[in-house]
């Protein structure tokens, strides 16, 4: 595999590049899913001829500048920024004038096997149990309906499964009279001892409803017909790890932080330091690095492809979706008197929310600044087909 230098902002390795010149070892030694399928097929295509796009052509000076569509897979790295943004933009509306909580809940390594197995049973049962604790504790403790965010991570900076939710969370919530805002301690929300005993209590209880539906009996480990008891009393003497940071003072310090998080992949093209035929070297953290064989890289990153209409954010409680819209007018209220309900955004193009991102304009020629006409160009391969659809957040 041989590189060029990258054009000015752009990064010098691109994962397509590794999916192209390896993708066929890794299917030879692991089956994959039609969701992993899917989103390779994306990384490959994204930003080529062959899902066509448009010619940039200069009313003045006649330049001209191919640009191709992205794949607008939730996988792929490349296409994932000018969503963010668009995601901040929407969420701006609705987040309340309060501090938020960063909270952690981690899936034990005991699970691991199992969620790779069953991701979608346990990633919902994680989200449940997660929220369950959450609601519950500010229900119990504050008497109030706190406002949360989930976004569920798989992936460590090396590429290992840890399925794990960040929490944005109220510090307090809206009284369940709805007329007074009860406030948290300044310094913490809830002890992060309780929280991990109730969240375990709420996994091993979703697991055990899971089990009597039948919905983990594919797992090979349950041929075993004690299998599961003993997983569930082992899992249950086990600490369960619930991490809490100290709260955010603004609201758009909030949005950032969490926005981050919402459309972040396994990895960036920016991380990678070296790739060759045999070796595939990233940043991980805390100036450290890892070196992997790019079939043993791809097994490491389709792992964290998640099954297809599978929603990694969502929110619960004040930030759920719009049946309880009422209930986050009124605690905005409440918090503000004079406030009057959130209006609609005007809507942006594409193109404004990149020239907001980055400052490129894609009306005007990168040469002399002069208008551009954009001209489609179909894609080159002949069945013709549009970009992939897009995936659930």
């Amino acid at each position: 595999m041989t590189h060029r230098p990258a054009p000015a902002g752009r990064t010098q390795f691109d994962i397509a590049d590794i999916v192209r010149a390896h993708r066929g070892a890794l299917e030879a030694e692991t089956c994959l899913s039609p969701a992993q399928q899917q989103a390779l097929s994306a990384i490959e295509r994204c930003r080529t001829a062959v899902l066509g796009g448009h010619l940039d052509v200069c009313r003045s000076c006649g330049h001209e500048h191919p640009a191709y569509n992205s794949c607008r897979n939730r996988h792929c790295p490349k296409c994932q920024a000018l969503r963010q943004e668009q995601w901040i933009a929407a969420r701006a509306e609705r987040l309340l004038p309060v501090r938020h909580f960063h909270v952690v809940f981690t899936l034990p390594r005991e699970l691991r096997s199992l969620t790779k197995a069953l991701p979608r049973p346990v990633l919902d049962a994680l989200f449940s149990a997660a929220s369950g604790t959450l609601s519950d504790l500010g229900a119990s403790r504050l008497g109030a309906t706190l406002g949360i965010t989930m976004v569920l991570h798989t992936w460590t900076r090396d590429l290992r499964f840890h399925p794990h939710i960040h929490a944005l969370v109220t510090a307090g919530g809206l009284a369940h009279d709805r007329k007074t805002w009860v406030r948290t301690d300044p310094t913490y929300l809830f002890p992060v001892a309780m929280m991990g005993t109730v969240f375990r209590a709420k996994m091993l209880a979703g697991l055990r409803r899971l089990h009597a539906q039948g919905a983990l009996a594919s797992f090979d480990e349950f041929r075993d017909p004690e299998a599961f008891d003993r997983l569930m009393a082992r899992l249950a003497r086990v600490s369960w790890v619930v991490y809490a940071k100290k709260p955010f003072r603004r609201p758009n310090h909030v949005l950032r932080y969490l926005g981050r998080y919402t459309h972040r992949v396994g990895i960036s093209n920016s991380r990678f330091t070296a790739v060759t035929d045999h070796a595939v070297t990233f940043r991980t953290k805390h100036g450290k690095s890892a070196t992997l064989h790019p079939v043993e890289f791809l097994r490491r990153f389709v792992q964290h492809v998640l099954p297809d209409g599978f929603h990694k954010v969502r929110h619960y409680g004040l930030y759920a979706g719009a049946a309880v819209a009422d209930t986050l007018d009124t605690a905005r209220a409440v918090l503000i008197p004079t406030a009057t309900p959130q209006t609609t955004a005007p809507s942006t193009t594409w193109r404004e929310r990149l020239r907001a991102l980055t400052g490129r304009d894609v009306d005007r020629c990168r040469v002399c600044g002069g208008l551009v006409d954009h001209l489609p160009l179909a894609p080159i391969d002949i069945r013709s087909r549009a970009p992939p659809p897009r995936s659930a957040a």
